[in-house]
């Protein structure tokens, strides 16, 4: 299988590649780029809260912080839209990852619950700096980015598209770097018993942190292309609480602290909360639908899907491998010996 893997991944980025080719449907295309954008932003929350064990729910402040920056280079440099504000998101991501350092520190000195809670205050405060910093965000009046007229509306999600898709392959390519690091074995240490990976020589808080900033980077940048895809910037959109859960649940579905749990959970969750929204936006039955999606996770795939799986498969190859050896004893068992023989005789 490990000489086959190489291929299928290769095969997959190919079709990937060649998806809103054969599928050029706006409405399928606007549902495969959410799908690529929560894909990264999940892979990039995985970076942080998968390696180390602490589970942040607060990263929706980054995306309004890319959000806004997006839309702040735009309005003060007179961008038209087209193809360069995409030259501005790696920039947004830069702005999220500075400002995501003294949040950081601020937030790691604490465990656990706590730096959960301490977490989901932080993103309430620029929440709140959002609405109030009119001068800045323009307030609840909300701000606009670039409209490319250039573009046709069959063409239109395709740029989108393929740059949510690099963004997705930088994030998971650097994600498969840590984990096949030094610094990546520290993160995994500190996840399994901090205390210890500390008296080891660890530094556990310049690894925690060093991973908060590049996770925020990411989810930063995702923030930007998400403000540009819908053109406008409201700070409820921007620092939306519904974003941490929905990319927390991604991971937890696909397997927490895995290369393609993360992207594994988009592809599912994504898909079928756009169907949700478009069924139950109404109502808000799709909040409901949501937390029980999350109840039911944690209750019956508490690992998620792919450890579950994989520890399914070795414990069949095990069992295979053992009843494989049981027959082999018994039939060396009943092969007559040629010593018995000469005794019997």
């Amino acid at each position: 299988m490990r000489k086959f893997k190489p291929y299928g991944l290769i095969a997959l980025l190919l079709a990937s590649i060649a998806f809103p080719i054969a599928f050029p449907s706006p409405a399928i295309t606007t549902i495969a780029f959410f799908t690529l954008l929560y894909a990264a932003a999940a892979t990039a929350w995985n970076i942080f809260a998968g390696y180390t064990g602490y589970i942040a729910l607060g990263h929706a402040a980054y995306v309004g912080i890319g959000s806004y920056a997006m839309a702040i280079f735009c309005k003060d440099w007179n961008l038209q839209g087209g193809y360069l504000p995409f030259v501005l998101i790696p920039l947004a991501g830069i702005v999220a990852a500075l400002v995501s350092i003294p949040m950081g520190w601020i937030a790691l000195r604490t465990r656990k619950h706590t730096f959960v809670v301490v977490t989901i205050a932080m993103f309430f405060v620029f929440q709140l700096m959002a609405f109030n910093l009119r001068g800045l965000t323009n307030g609840s009046v909300g701000m606009t980015l670039p409209i490319p007229t250039d573009w046709s509306g069959a063409f239109f999600n395709f740029p989108f598209y393929y740059v949510a898709l690099a963004i997705l392959l930088v994030a998971l390519g650097h994600s498969w770097w840590i984990r096949h690091s030094k610094y990546g074995l520290g993160l995994l240490a500190i996840r399994d018993d901090e205390e210890r990976a500390r008296g080891l020589g660890v530094k556990t808080g310049q690894f925690k942190l060093t991973a908060f900033v590049i996770s925020a980077f990411y989810v930063g940048m995702v923030g930007a292309l998400h403000a540009y895809f819908i053109e406008s910037l409201y700070p409820a959109f921007a620092f939306d609480p519904l974003f941490d859960l929905v990319i927390a649940l991604m991971c937890f579905l696909g397997g927490l602290g895995t290369l393609s749990g993360p992207i594994l959970g988009a592809i599912i969750l994504e898909p079928t909360q756009q169907y949700f929204t478009m069924r139950f936006s109404q109502n808000g039955y799709y909040l409901i639908i949501y937390g029980a999606m999350f109840l039911a996770i944690i209750l019956f795939l508490p690992d998620g899907i792919l450890p579950t799986l994989s520890r399914w498969l070795a414990k069949r190859q095990s069992s295979g491998t053992v009843r494989d050896g049981e027959d082999s004893d018994s039939v060396q068992v009943q092969a007559p010996s040629p010593n018995a023989e000469g005794v019997t005789r």
